[in-house]
């Protein structure tokens, strides 16, 4: 009787977040950042309309599977979760949030899987962005929760860490002088929200996987940002839902989804070119001018792609670790691929990739030529740390080839044979 009552009030509490929260979705899992793979052609197997709606399983869903609470154990008040030591180390971490080598696994760790809670509601406050904007702590807390839970866990890479690393990382570029002198509050709380939802219930598979699926978001966005719109409008309606910024008036709210929207789209690796070639022309011109709301919006753009894929310009201790689970995703695609006869999508096939042969690349294709047009927008400390830790890591994973073929000129044939129209030039560094 006391099973049946329970699964009552779930089927109950299921039916109620469905009319409060639409689009989220769970793939089985894995994925390549939507990666600088060409878009394949035409998908290549019908999934029935019964499959699709099972894809459409909101969160709540996901999580009632996994449910300590149904498992029959206690779930512990996020409140109390840690002991006083852990909170104590993890307070002693927050000081030193602005630095490069920030250990966001450690930090996850003590703060029990809470990581992006923590850090973005510590960075709203020492921005000020909670006394500025009268934001009520609550909510605030509230909407991170969501936020945080609607991040799949069981994502090697596409998770919350990854997210609160992508935050952490936005706050260093924020406090780089030329941004730093120039941006308004405004300015900050758009790029804090963007970094911290920026890949919003990912399913842990790429945009092509979607498409060639038939998946009902890549109909509701016609194959175009499929994964970037959907992380944009569930961050929409988690602030929504939430009511952090319900006493602004309507045109804010509605300025703000927007502003959202455009950082959270620049992320999409398929618009490298556009992005990187808009910068170049700036840079080249000199006619930045961050005095210019205009600008400092794409500015703002260009810091969140250099956030959302800097894990190579970590330590070499922070960035291996990011790679190998990157990787785990694109392998776990390849397999999933290979069991439904879907054809292995590119860099996702553990039997011919390595680990080494697609971070060098990416490093080679995507970060050098992002990273080093940054260093000459912003010549810093900052940015020349960034770039030899690049230089680095690359030359690490080159090391690992050469064990690995026993030649040191091997190159990924992957890369080799993508179109020149979707992968960016060579940096230029002046």
């Amino acid at each position: 009787m006391g099973i049946a009552l329970i699964w009552c009030l779930a089927l109950i509490l299921i039916k109620w977040i469905t009319s409060k929260r639409r689009g989220a979705i769970s793939y089985d899992s894995s994925d390549q950042t939507a990666l600088y793979i060409r878009m394949l052609a035409n998908s290549e197997i019908e999934v029935s309309v019964s499959a699709r709606n099972v894809r459409r399983l909101l969160s709540f869903q996901r999580y009632l599977r996994s449910s300590r609470f149904f498992r029959g154990i206690t779930v512990p008040n996020s409140s109390n979760i840690l002991d006083d030591d852990y909170n104590g180390q993890a307070k002693c971490m927050l000081e030193k949030v602005g630095n490069w080598n920030f250990d966001i696994f450690l930090f996850d760790r003590l703060t029990n899987g809470n990581s992006l809670v923590s850090l973005t509601f510590h960075l709203f406050n020492l921005h000020g962005l909670i006394e500025h904007f009268q934001l009520d702590t609550m909510k605030l807390r509230r909407f991170l929760v969501m936020v945080q839970e609607d991040y799949h866990s069981q994502n090697p890479y596409h998770n919350a860490v990854h997210a609160a690393d992508v935050t952490q990382a936005m706050h260093c570029y924020l406090k780089e002088p030329k941004l730093s002198k120039s941006l308004t509050p405004w300015d900050v709380l758009l790029s804090l929200i963007a970094a911290a939802t920026h890949d919003l219930d990912h399913p842990g598979v790429n945009q092509p996987f979607l498409i060639k699926t038939n998946h009902y978001l890549a109909t509701l966005y016609k194959n175009t940002s499929v994964l970037e719109n959907h992380h944009w409008r569930s961050a929409v309606g988690l602030l929504r839902e939430s009511g952090l910024f319900a006493h602004m008036s309507l045109e804010n709210r509605q300025l703000m989804e927007s502003q959202i929207g455009d950082l959270i789209l620049a992320t999409d690796i398929s618009q490298q070119n556009e992005y990187l070639s808009m910068f170049r022309s700036h840079l080249d011109r000199g006619d930045l001018c961050l005095e210019n709301a205009n600008h400092r919006h794409f500015i703002l753009q260009m810091a969140l792609k250099c956030a959302d894929i800097c894990n190579p310009c970590r330590t070499w201790e922070l960035s291996k670790q990011w790679s190998e689970k990157v990787t785990e995703e694109f392998f776990h695609q390849g397999d999933i691929e290979k069991k439904y006869h879907l054809g292995v999508s590119p860099l996702c096939d553990r039997q011919t990739e390595t680990i080494a042969n697609i971070q060098i690349g990416f490093m080679t294709y995507l970060v050098e030529p992002l990273f080093g047009e940054w260093a000459r927008f912003s010549n810093t400390r900052l940015s020349q740390t960034m770039l030899g830790h690049l230089g680095l890591n690359k030359a690490s994973w080159k090391g690992v080839q050469r064990e690995q073929s026993g030649s040191g000129d091997d190159v990924d044939p992957t890369f080799e044979e993508m179109d020149s129209d979707i992968l960016p030039q060579e940096p230029r560094l002046s």
